[in-house]
């Protein structure tokens, strides 16, 4: 099968030819149809030691697929079911695991792989696709799920104001489930306004500059602070940023990527009795939920995020244009192009 396989830092992925898995006994092999290109696989190819990748490493962790093979004691799949995969691949066996919640299983691991024709992965990181969904929407399962996961760990309340730091992907679905949750005000803020139509075609009231004047810009389209401040960018400083900008008592999320250690003054959060709070991953049954929103929204959709689709054959160097900020939001690779 031919993949996109990282080598070393400083180097585009390559597109090879690989040997074809194999499935376990609780696995099944998936022919991919799509896959997403996400932040954090960029980050991984920066610096693979902290992440633990090594050389003809497959990433890709936001991807949907045919099954086209089963290991011998998986039960409740058929040959052809479609499927999106939770990357988080836990022992299966554990409380945790048994909840639904892999991604706090003590023996968690985060898999790749979507950047191939196929792919193993364990039977119970799979959830049916509707009939009604295209294959290759359901790679959007995996961030859809993220954004989700991360305004419920925020506890956001009808009537709430939100401000998202960052037009991302994670940063434009963290403003769709605001406002889907009952936010009065979802005001996007980045330093570019590439998205800025985007994020109001996902649901977003407003959007605004990142920089020294968004506290008073935030004041004036929501008419007062930020109940909740989310942080999906991922530099030094910002959640310092975000607990000047939240509300006295109110709540910061960290969901950014920060990679290379923060540093921050807790003054600030201490004298406003700021909550800060983190999000990363999410569990099966907001998965089934995002798979969902894919499914029947009919406004404010997490597909808007698309604004490119390429053959695995381009990956490495729409992989490395990436690095760089561009008006992409979303590249989805349609692995069989």
């Amino acid at each position: 099968m031919k993949a996109a396989l990282f080598d070393t830092v400083g180097r585009p992925l390559r597109v090879d030819t690989i040997g074809d898995p194999q499935p376990e006994a609780d696995e099944v092999v998936l022919k991919v149809a799509a896959c997403g290109i996400c932040g954090s696989d960029l980050h991984m190819t920066e610096d693979p030691k902290t992440f633990g990748i090594g050389q003809g490493v497959v990433l890709g962790h936001e991807f949907a697929g045919e099954i086209v093979s089963l290991g011998g004691d998986v039960s409740g799949f058929a040959l052809g079911d479609r499927v999106a995969v939770a990357p988080m691949r836990g022992c299966g066996r554990c409380d945790r695991c048994k909840a639904g919640e892999p991604a706090w299983c003590a023996e968690m691991r985060l898999i790749g792989g979507g950047y191939a024709e196929l792919t193993a992965v364990a039977a119970r990181q799979c959830l049916k696709l509707p009939e009604n969904l295209p294959l290759s929407e359901g790679a959007l399962a995996e961030p859809t799920s993220i954004g989700l996961h991360s305004v419920m760990r925020s506890g956001l309340k009808p009537g709430e104001k939100a401000l998202i730091l960052g037009a991302g992907p994670i940063g434009l679905l963290v403003a769709l489930w605001a406002r889907r949750m009952g936010a009065s005000h979802v005001v996007v803020a980045d330093i570019n306004d590439y998205q800025r139509e985007r994020a109001r075609s996902v649901g977003a009231t407003g959007f605004a500059i990142s920089g020294p004047g968004l506290a008073a810009e935030f004041e004036r389209q929501a008419g007062g602070a930020p109940d909740i401040v989310f942080e999906c960018v991922g530099k030094k400083g910002l959640i310092d940023f975000a607990c000047e900008l939240v509300r006295l008592q109110g709540k910061v999320v960290g969901i950014g990527l920060c990679v290379g250690g923060d540093e921050w003054d807790p003054f600030v959060a201490l004298n406003k009795e700021v909550t800060i709070v983190m999000a990363a991953f999410f569990n099966m049954a907001e998965f089934a939920v995002a798979i969902d929103a894919l499914a029947t929204f009919e406004t404010f959709r997490p597909q808007a995020l698309i604004t490119d689709t390429i053959g695995l054959g381009h990956v490495p160097e729409t992989f490395e244009a990436l690095r760089n900020r561009t008006t992409q939001c979303k590249v989805l690779i349609d692995v069989a192009a």
